[in-house]
């Protein structure tokens, strides 16, 4: 093998290695997205189920809740 195409095998080996470090960063990016989605959901159905216990309780309290 030539210089040359020494060199031009190692550009594509540093390409192919420059690929797949850019698509394990997109999978990690991907998945930590997902986590932040679920924990916003999480904390969204907690809130829902706060408010709705102070509604209950406000109902109770004036006697609404009949």
């Amino acid at each position: 093998m030539d210089n040359s195409q020494d060199m031009s095998y190692k550009a594509g080996e540093a390409k192919g290695q420059a690929q797949e470090k850019g698509s394990q960063l997109m999978e990690k990016a991907g998945n930590a997205a997902q986590s932040a989605k679920e924990s916003m959901q999480e904390a969204g159905q907690q809130m829902q189920a706060k408010a709705q216990g102070a509604v209950d309780s406000v109902k109770d309290a004036t006697n609404m809740n009949k």
